[in-house]
Order: C-alpha cells, then structure tokens, then sequence
C-alpha cells in the first residue's frame, strides 16, 4: 500500500514520544491523528476508518495490550493493523506481541529509516 494511502493512528502518551513519531510522520507525508490514552483511541477508531494503529504498549489507565484485545474483538476493526511500540524493550516483550498477533513491533527509542521501511513492508 502507497504511504499517501495510509491513515494512522498513534496512540502514544508520552509528549516527547509523540514528537518523534509525529515527526517520522510528517516528514513521510503519512496522514496520521496522535492521541495519549487508549479510551480516547477507541473512541477515535468508531469514528474514523484507519489503517493502522501504532500503540504503545505502556499507557496509563487501559494499557496498549488491553487497547489490542478491544480491537480485535471488534468484528468492525478487522482489516485495522496494530503496531506495538514500547520504551520497555525485552526480547520477552518482542515475542509476546508478534505471538499476540501485532502486525509489527518496534523498541524505542525509534529509527526513522528503519520504522517507515518496516511498517511499508507490513502494511
């Protein structure tokens, strides 16, 4: 799918982490919405169609785990691709999201080339 194609949206709470995925973001032209909590997140997939979701595994109130259950109990977000992102990196981590079904997984901090190159190849 061509990146002019994709609508994102990223769920990530801490202000310095969503600079730096906006900026990846904005630099690529990928159309994108950003917001802090899963509960503001599930309001934002009833209401708009997206590509994917870029979660953060670690977010107050319901965590990004809890945000990925939702979604994929709901029957309407079924084509919807869900991409964990997370500050607290184990090898443990990695295998536990992909084993979950998350399309893609990525530690922070996040390598621009390698992000962008790695969602094209998922999405």
């Amino acid at each position: 799918m061509d990146l002019a194609n994709w609508k994102l949206l990223v769920v990530e709470d801490d202000p310095d982490g969503q600079e730096v995925v906006n900026r990846i973001l904005k630099h690529h032209r990928i159309v994108h919405d950003t917001i802090s909590n899963a509960e503001e997140a599930w309001e934002m997939l009833q209401e708009n169609d997206y590509t994917a979701v870029i979660i953060d595994l670690h977010l107050p109130g319901q965590d990004g785990w809890s945000l990925f259950n939702q979604i994929r109990t709901d029957s309407n977000l079924d084509g919807v691709k869900c991409v964990a992102v997370t500050a607290y990196h184990s090898a443990e981590t990695a295998y536990q999201a992909v084993e979950d079904g998350f399309t893609a997984y990525f530690p922070k901090p996040l390598e621009a080339t390698s992000f962008v190159r790695e969602l094209q190849n998922v999405l």
